[in-house]
């Protein structure tokens, strides 16, 4: 072994320790945390994001800063392995006889609340900018949510009712939607760009799109093949302990498939859940799912608290009326679109009025389309004081869309609660 891989393991085993000390501190202070918070009639997720912000860099200023960057970098399979654990669940309640229940209704929320964001926020952000690349670009975030935020509020209040069905339906294929919005928007705005530069030829808008569309017809087929791998195996399981081991496996066999080949972790977890549920009896899926649900709380946890340590507080200031039009834009495009799919849909009067206030949480997604941006669109478009005008919508895109999500990631949740709660879907215990 030679001398520079023995240094770089020693100083993985010696950050070890720390490592170790720090998760440890971390879920002990959480869960009270979030025992704390509760008290007050907020989610316990609102806790752990508060944790997770104040040993984050955000107060790195008055020498506390436990999650520095290498910290972070070390742990974030934990929120990759969360999030997938987060797709599977919801997956695993995408019964079709559920989703029939309630109709054509979703699918024209689904639709509905997507694309009325897109353009709502497209059209706010021209008005404001008169930059039609720029707004194409931030109407295509608006639609993409955060899962993990709603889906936490559900089992940890365990909600029950058409709402939650509604809730779940909803954050798990708008995603899917968000990504093919993007990949058109995002092509739009390109083949604009590169028209402002003299004699420069463009790939093609459709060649711009094949991207997005491998990835979503990608990601289904992988899931789907795992799914029914996963299938055979449960079927021979009988104790619940053993059932979590296979459960676990093939959550982060899907996980890191779908890092591997560039795929979508939340599609491709969410779809093998869907194999599940429509194509194993109800028992073989209360067994698999019951083991699931004893470990999400932990998985929440863990979660949320590192969510808040990448909140940059110090985002806050730099919002700007970009990022003020971007909140209320993002939030009455969904809200008063899901509530005019719903309308359309003749779903029940409580869907239709609540369902828009629990799918408001948004990250990872966002901020991964934002980063994609900012390297896509570097060196693309006029050149302004030796910047491209690519670039400055990419440097602008990554700003706004992380201290917009630090908003949604606190207000989200929040609304999710009231919704459930209006619609007398909460668990009185």
């Amino acid at each position: 072994m030679s001398a520079p891989v023995i240094e770089h393991v020693a100083e993985a085993s010696a950050g070890l320790p720390m490592l170790f000390t720090l998760v440890g501190a971390m879920l002990i202070v959480c869960f009270y945390a979030g025992k704390l918070i509760k008290k007050t009639s907020l989610p316990s997720l609102i806790g752990y994001m508060l944790v997770g912000a104040l040993f984050g860099p955000s107060f790195k200023k008055f020498g506390i800063e436990f999650f520095t960057e290498p910290v972070q970098n070390s742990l974030a399979f934990i929120t990759q392995v969360a999030l997938g654990f987060v797709a599977f669940s919801i997956g695993s309640e995408l019964s079709m006889k559920s989703l029939k229940r309630l109709g054509n209704g979703i699918i024209w929320i689904i639709f509905a609340e997507s694309f009325a964001a897109f353009f709502v926020v497209t059209g706010l952000v021209y008005a404001v900018t008169r930059d039609l690349p720029m707004a194409l670009i931030f109407g295509s975030m608006a639609p993409a949510s955060a899962p993990a935020g709603t889906v936490a509020i559900i089992q940890e209040y365990k909600a029950k009712g058409s709402l939650t069905q509604a809730l779940y339906a909803v954050v798990g294929f708008d995603d899917g939607l968000a990504i093919i919005i993007f990949g058109f928007a995002a092509a739009f705005a390109k083949s604009l760009l590169l028209a402002e530069a003299p004699g420069h030829v463009s790939e093609g808008f459709f060649s711009m799109l094949k991207a997005p569309v491998v990835e979503i017809i990608l990601s289904i087929v992988v899931g789907t093949v795992l799914g029914f791998l996963f299938c055979q195996l449960v079927r021979f399981i009988k104790n619940s302990r053993d059932m979590l081991i296979i459960v676990f496996g093939v959550v982060i066999l899907g996980s890191g498939l779908s890092m591997m080949w560039h795929l979508s972790l939340i599609l491709t977890n969410m779809v093998i859940g869907f194999v599940l549920i429509n194509t194993r009896r109800e028992a073989l899926v209360h067994k698999v799912i019951a083991p699931l649900l004893e470990i999400m709380p932990l998985v929440f946890v863990l979660f949320f608290c590192l969510a808040g340590a990448h909140l940059q507080l110090s985002a806050l200031p730099s919002l700007g009326l970009l990022g003020i039009v971007y909140i209320f834009g993002r939030s009455a495009g969904l809200i008063g679109g899901a509530r005019l799919g719903a309308t359309f849909g003749h779903v029940e009067e409580k869907i239709r009025k609540y369902v828009g206030l629990g799918i408001l949480s948004q990250a990872g997604v966002a901020i991964g389309l934002a980063l994609i941006v900012g390297q896509e669109f570097a060196g693309l478009g006029e050149l302004v004081d030796g910047v491209s005008h690519g670039s400055r919508i990419g440097t602008k895109v990554i700003t706004t869309i992380t201290a917009t999500c630090l908003v949604f990631e606190i207000i989200g949740p929040i609304l999710t609660k009231y919704a459930l709660g209006k619609a007398g879907e909460l668990d009185k215990g």
